[in-house]
Formats: C-alpha cells, sequence, structure tokens
C-alpha cells in the first residue's frame, strides 16, 4: 500500500469518529446528549445549536464520502502500476500459498460396498 491510502484511511476513520459525536450531541425524541450542555445553549440558542449539529453531520458525511471514493481510486491506482491482481498476490505472497496450486478436482478413493 502506499502512504497516500493510508493517510485518507486514518482521516476517513477520524471523521467518523467526529460524525458518531456529533450525531450523539442532537436532540433526539429525549433531549439527547446536547441538554447536558445547557451554556452553550444559552449561549446560542438552542435551534441555532441544532442547525450547527445538523450542519455539520452532513459535511462530516459528505466529508467521508469524498474520502472513501478518493481511497478507492488511490488504491486502483496503485495496483495498476504493480499489476491488477496486485492485492491478492500479495496476500497469498504472505500467506505462503501463492506458489502452492490446488490440484482440482480432487480424487476421492472409491471404497467397495461389499467391503462394508
Amino acid at each position: 500500500m502506499n502512504i497516500a491510502f493510508t493517510i485518507l484511511v486514518i482521516l476517513i476513520v477520524i471523521a467518523a469518529i467526529l460524525l458518531i459525536v456529533v450525531v450523539l450531541l442532537q436532540n433526539g425524541k429525549d433531549g439527547g446528549l446536547a441538554t447536558n450542555f445547557t451554556t452553550a445553549n444559552q449561549a446560542l440558542g438552542v435551534r441555532q445549536t441544532a442547525t450547527i449539529l445538523e450542519k455539520a453531520t452532513w459535511y462530516l458525511v459528505a466529508f467521508i464520502l469524498v474520502l472513501s471514493i478518493i481511497t478507492v481510486y488511490t488504491l486502483r491506482s496503485g495496483n495498476a502500476r504493480r499489476g491488477s491482481d496486485a492485492i491478492s498476490t500479495e496476500i497469498l505472497n504472505e500467506a505462503g500459498t501463492a506458489d502452492e496450486t490446488p490440484a482440482f478436482p480432487v480424487e476421492i478413493p472409491q471404497t467397495d460396498p461389499a467391503e462394508h
């Protein structure tokens, strides 16, 4: 893998954690965790806080979506330089089974039913 792929995956994980926090802070039917932060609600107003949290949710979702698409492109472009089946070959090499080709179909030994 390349360094760009690793950085993009780390950014996606950080954005996902932030998304979890923002969703938990939003007001639900029972008030959510945002009711515990009364000072923030009083300073900004309850409706404005909800709007900010909703916008943050949509921006984080869009950010994760865009980064995911870029990550797939980065992964594919890295594989195109090394070959079309580079990842599976790399995994098989690490497992030590890349050179071992299974013999298919496997022949099942026949037994005589009269022996039983």
